[in-house]
């Protein structure tokens, strides 16, 4: 049965009500609008949108913007965009029937009445989930320095009528447990990343019409832009077994100054970011089913105050590295050919077994090639030779094969995990 809503303010549906300004978790003052949904009344902040999902499935559940999502996510073939500067507090609120299963996202069920006032475990990539047993909903919390204006959001829902009859109030599966896949196999040939994890339909199709083979996928960080509701374990086992190469992306602290999604001007600092990093992005891995081994990828984008942030990024990618070894995996930076591939490549003889253990170069200048120029490195260099290179040649455009459309970004890769772990790096010039 769909779900029964009333706005009993404004109008609702995917448009914007008020233009969003606020980010952060800064309790925002209620202006007077609510919205009722499962029998659950909320009063919005300021300043809040409210996309109605199941009249504009092609929405992005952006995590910029201060919003109140209502129902599944559906293609979200408007998402765009890899890392935002600034997070903003959101709610989706869905039916728990359907709701999937998100083992990278915290989750905490609820049965009493009462709208939650526990908080789950952290999460790095800031987003919190509540099974509502009791009104058949679950609430997906994103927020951006802290949860506690977005919970207080929740915390003040009234319920003002049953659920709807008939709405199935099911148990929200365990999270973790996930068996181990092998989503890497050695892998030569183009690939594309998209904001969100396209619908399996989508992925069927692209891998029967599409010239790619393998897909950048967003697993979390800080400073993800979009909302990840198709990833789960089951989605990354379903993409292995149809042979797509996976290339889990973490966006964690960009080189900008924020006090959400900054990494720190200070190297001893950024290293212990690097750390916290690994450590999220190896969870998530995890709980995504990823066997050890695979290699992770550290979104850095681009930068131009070269003599602020080279230090750091540098710091914070080795410490990246380091710490991903000790805990299994193999690791990998996404970096643009004028910033962190310099960076990266100037430090590269003071620590050659710290360095990224694969290069996703970022330049789009429609080469689809590894070449040493491509990659922004010195001709006929020995630094990230053989299949340890990933050249992402286009940006955001539409691309449209099988009669589905998505905007994606192009890249040419030449990895194989296998020879990654019996490398051993020396200093070259």
């Amino acid at each position: 049965m769909a779900p029964i809503r009333t706005l009993l303010s404004g109008l609702l549906g995917a448009a914007l009500l008020i233009p969003g300004t606020s980010v952060g978790a800064t309790p925002a003052t209620e202006d007077g609008r609510t919205v009722d949904y499962h029998g659950l009344r909320l009063a919005l902040p300021a300043g809040w949108r409210v996309v109605d999902l199941d009249r504009n499935p092609d929405a992005c559940l952006r995590l910029d913007l201060p919003t109140l999502y209502l129902g599944h996510a559906g293609t979200q073939a408007e998402c765009t965009g890899r890392a935002v500067a600034g997070r903003a507090d959101t709610l989706h609120l869905e039916p728990l029937d359907g709701a999937p299963e998100r083992a990278d996202v915290p989750t905490l069920t609820v049965d009493s009445r009462r709208t939650p006032r526990e908080v789950p475990a952290r999460s790095d990539s800031n987003e919190l989930r509540y099974a509502l047993h009791r009104s058949g909903v679950m609430a997906t919390v994103s927020y951006g320095a802290t949860p506690d204006g977005v919970r207080g959001v929740l915390e003040r829902a009234r319920r003002v009528a049953p659920p709807p009859t008939g709405t199935p109030v099911v148990a929200v599966p365990a999270g973790g447990g996930a068996t181990p896949v092998n989503a890497q196999k050695p892998f030569k040939g183009e690939g594309f990343d998209a904001c969100t994890a396209p619908a399996q339909k989508t992925m069927d199709t692209w891998r029967a019409a599409s010239p790619f083979g393998a897909i950048g996928v967003y697993i979390g960080g800080r400073a993800r832009a979009c909302a990840q509701p198709r990833l789960t374990a089951r989605w990354v086992e379903r993409q292995a077994a149809k042979g797509w190469h996976l290339m889990p992306i973490w966006v964690g602290p960009q080189p900008w100054f924020n006090a959400g999604t900054g990494l720190s001007a200070d190297p001893s600092e950024a290293d212990g970011q690097g750390r916290e990093a690994a450590e999220g992005a190896a969870d998530a891995a995890r709980s995504l089913g990823l066997a050890d081994g695979t290699v992770l990828y550290n979104d850095v984008e681009n930068y131009t105050d070269r003599t602020t942030w080279d230090a750091p990024v540098v710091a914070y990618l080795t410490a990246w590295t380091v710490r991903l070894h000790e805990l299994g995996f193999r690791s990998a930076a996404y970096v643009s050919v004028s910033s962190g591939v310099k960076a990266l490549s100037a430090h590269y003889h003071q620590a050659p077994q710290a360095m990224p253990d694969v290069l996703w170069a970022a330049r789009w200048n429609l080469s689809a090639t590894v070449g040493d120029a491509d990659m922004g490195l010195r001709k006929r260099t020995a630094k990230w030779a053989g299949p340890r290179r990933a050249h992402q040649f286009r940006g955001d455009h539409k691309a449209t094969y099988g009669g589905v459309t998505l905007t994606i970004d192009r890249s040419w890769l030449d990895v194989d995990p296998t020879v990654l772990a019996r490398k051993d790096k020396k200093p070259t010039a």
